[in-house]
């Protein structure tokens, strides 16, 4: 019983990490995107927040931070500590997407967000791609 009490509880480890993992599905259909796929930032009760989850584009020296919620944010540099979205240094404005969909046009790439539908209801879900801009 033990053993199998241990099995229990790795499987559920292993699944509750899988799922954890999962809150950003990509699509790889564009190969010219630096990100394509689908982000669903979920209300973590333990946190008392929804999820984040921050790409590093070294590429571009750029920070690409997708959540909390509704929130996005893109930074000059790349950086250790967490920087505030609402930072004049968030190249996005707004920072929040609060219509059915948002683009923003920089010099360097062009990021796109559209919600998505879901099933959770303490779950955002959004349609992204960033793509660098291609200089002609």
């Amino acid at each position: 019983m033990k053993l199998l009490t241990q099995a229990l509880g790795l499987t559920l480890g292993v699944l509750t990490a899988a799922l954890a993992e999962a809150q950003y599905t990509p699509f790889h259909h564009d190969p010219k995107l630096l990100l394509e796929g689908n982000w669903q930032s979920c209300f973590d009760e333990r946190a008392g927040q929804f999820d984040e989850k921050i790409y590093d584009q070294p590429q571009l020296d750029l920070e690409v931070h997708l959540g909390p919620g509704d929130e996005f944010a893109i930074f000059k540099g790349i950086q250790d500590e967490h920087r505030d979205h609402r930072s004049p240094d968030n190249l996005l404005e707004p920072f929040r997407v609060r219509g059915p969909r948002q683009r923003w046009d920089l010099p360097q790439l062009v990021f796109e967000v559209a919600r998505a539908g879901g099933s959770r209801h303490n779950c955002r879900s959004f349609w992204i791609t960033l793509e660098p801009v291609r200089k002609q």
